[in-house]
């Protein structure tokens, strides 16, 4: 059994903020995202079927926090495997081109590439 993990966890959730982007209150978590949608981790069951208005806001090394709005239609909602929490997926009605960097910057941090084999 091992007793070193050898790659470090990152845990998305303790950075990537969901916000109501009508009243800049918290509804979850990032879970996933692709260019078309995203997992949403959130404490409350949210209604399918309806069309949200989302904000994410980025944490910065320096200067102020980027915000990204995002117009999203909840697809599904179901009980996470950890009590008291929902996932919720959404297709994506509108995004900034800022999103799209955002999908293709955690794409590359938490993509896996083979060793190049030793010459």
């Amino acid at each position: 059994m091992y007793k070193e993990r050898r790659i470090e966890r990152h845990q998305l959730s303790y950075f990537l903020e969901v916000f109501n982007g009508i009243n800049n209150k918290s509804i979850g978590f990032l879970g996933n995202v692709s260019e078309n949608g995203l997992m949403l981790i959130s404490h409350l069951p949210l209604m399918v079927g309806a069309r949200f208005d989302l904000r994410l806001k980025m944490p910065a090394d320096d200067g102020p926090q980027q915000h990204i709005k995002l117009k999203a239609t909840c697809l599904w909602c179901q009980e996470d495997v950890t009590p008291q929490h929902f996932d919720a997926g959404f297709s994506l009605q509108w995004a900034p081109p800022e999103y799209g960097q955002l999908v293709s910057a955690l794409q590359q941090y938490f993509c896996f590439y083979p060793m190049p084999a030793s010459a």
